[in-house]
């Protein structure tokens, strides 16, 4: 471009400059730590940070008495400490101060030696920068913590895992609703259904609102030596006519074809990525264990039948998406010796499947159709009497003792 006056030219050269530098200020003028949130997990506390841009940090302990702190280098606080819920289990105080010159110090008075852990999340999914603090409680209430979900149990153990959870809010709906607040609402109840029922024991994977890996999801099912496990999520699609239920096992070999099994099994893949999980999260070899082509075929094949079964019992609960069980590859069901189906409930985007989720009633009402479509999946693999088998039962024993009487 060929500039006819000298002012343009001056005008240009200093807009060139300017623009040139705009990532040097911004970089100067440092992060502002916008939000802070607190999530209380039976095994740690994690604090999270909002920030307008990435920081550079330093995370260490201090003893006598037990202390976090964090160092955020040329960062400013805009957030609020004491909007948080303190003292938890691990944190008994916050503070922060400016020790240097461009250092913003957060201290945490912690009741126990924990094990912090860190790591800077990249903006994605509306989120911003992001740093997470993870408090690890120490090896022996780590061990409790899980082992208390083991089972000792003789009869039949269901894992019933909510999706999402803490800063992994799943899909929202038009009114806000959050499916990581539908899908433990759920959860809770089916697991009260369940353990009032003679012999049988439910294991909630996710007990409150934080976040858990799927690698542990699938972890904690194993160690609770389930018979089952439901995943229960609810969907969400821009059309807001879209409703009803759906309900999906694990495709070995890849998804279904169509792209809407793809997309979701992608999307739900990708909690761990929105959740923040660090590189020394707990690991299960067994995910990766190699069975026999026998097994998995009968294994896919159990799943198949207990889908069969949720889909007919959510039939009574609601409106139903796809009259078939679908197939796709979500890590959450990759524990193959344990029969487990995904169900999506609905989908909060309708606004009208939105209140039905929010709604109690409705809510009690999907977790007994999902008792319902359980029970009948075990009288299936003989683990359980059916009705039909109980009268007959009783009508042999009323047999005897009549010929007995005569």
């Amino acid at each position: 471009m060929k500039l006819k006056h000298p002012i343009s030219t001056l005008v240009f050269a200093v807009m060139f400059v300017v623009m040139a530098a705009l990532p040097a200020m911004a970089s100067a003028a440092g992060s502002i730590v916008q939000d802070v949130r607190l999530w209380t997990a039976p095994d740690h506390t994690r604090l999270v940070f909002d920030l307008s841009q990435s920081i550079k940090y330093k995370v260490f302990r201090l003893h006598k008495p037990e202390r976090i702190v964090i160092d955020l280098h040329n960062a400013k606080l805009k957030a609020r400490f004491n909007k948080l819920a303190i003292p938890d289990p691990v944190i008994k105080a916050i503070r922060h101060g400016t020790p240097k010159a461009n250092i913003l110090r957060v201290v945490m008075d912690v009741k126990e030696k924990v094990q912090p852990r860190s790591l800077l999340l990249k903006p994605m999914q509306g989120k911003p920068y992001r740093l997470v603090i993870d408090l690890m409680r120490p090896q022996k209430q780590q061990a409790a913590a899980i082992t208390a979900e083991k089972s000792s149990h003789k009869g039949i153990v269901i894992a019933v895992d909510a999706g999402h959870g803490g800063e992994d809010p799943g899909a929202i709906g038009p009114r806000k609703l959050r499916e990581k607040d539908v899908t433990l609402a759920v959860a809770k109840r089916l697991a009260k259904i369940i353990n009032a029922k003679p012999g049988m024991k439910a294991v909630l994977i996710r007990k409150g609102d934080y976040f858990v890996s799927l690698k542990k999801r699938v972890y904690l099912a194993r160690r609770a030596q389930a018979d089952m496990m439901i995943s229960i999520h609810a969907d969400a699609v821009r059309q807001r006519s879209v409703k009803g239920a759906s309900v999906y096992t694990l495709s070995e070999r890849g998804a279904t074809q169509d792209r809407a099994a793809r997309a979701l099994a992608a999307k739900e893949n990708a909690a761990d990525e929105v959740g923040g999980v660090g590189a020394d999260e707990i690991y299960d070899s067994q995910v990766n264990k190699i069975l026999s082509d026998m097994f998995r075929r009968d294994s896919l094949n159990s799943a198949q039948i207990l889908a069969e079964e949720m889909l007919h019992k959510l039939k009574g609960a609601g409106p139903i998406k796809y009259g078939i069980p679908k197939r796709a590859r979500f890590f959450v069901l990759k524990a193959m010796e344990i029969p487990s189906v995904l169900v999506e409930l609905d989908y909060i985007s309708n606004p009208a499947r939105e209140r039905k989720l929010k709604s109690r009633k409705h809510q009690q009402k999907l977790a007994t159709a999902l008792f319902d479509a359980s029970i009948r999946f075990f009288e299936k693999m003989g683990r359980l009497k059916s009705k039909q088998d109980r009268a007959s039962g009783q009508q042999q024993v009323l047999s005897l003792l009549n010929a007995n009487a005569n």
